[in-house]
């Protein structure tokens, strides 16, 4: 396993809830506010401020055949990007946190 992969999983494995953004991003920041208004606790990894973040980005290709940010996990649950995580109704949402206890 690459060291992007391995850190990318290790991400997912140690946050309820685990956001790979870009900091310039329009929809990173739609995610990011949604999930703070819901009362979320999440870690958030903007891979256009660390040296690997491009290694990062394509070892999520690889796992999940997304390349777009942001690339969303709840409960280590692929969720896909920012308009799968508006889609959810507010009620999935909240239990999907609480799965994850992230709230």
């Amino acid at each position: 396993m690459s060291s992007a992969k391995a850190k990318a999983q290790n991400i997912i494995d140690q946050n309820g809830v685990a956001v790979f953004s870009k900091s310039y991003c329009p929809y990173c920041k739609a995610t990011k506010e949604l999930l703070s208004k819901s009362g979320a606790k999440f870690y958030a990894l903007e891979l256009d401020q660390i040296d690997d973040g491009a290694d990062i980005q394509n070892a999520l290709a690889e796992m999940t055949s997304q390349r777009s940010v942001p690339n969303i996990f709840i409960n280590k649950q692929h969720i896909g990007g920012n308009s799968d995580l508006q889609a959810l109704k507010k009620d999935d949402l909240k239990s999907k946190l609480t799965a994850a206890s992230a709230l």
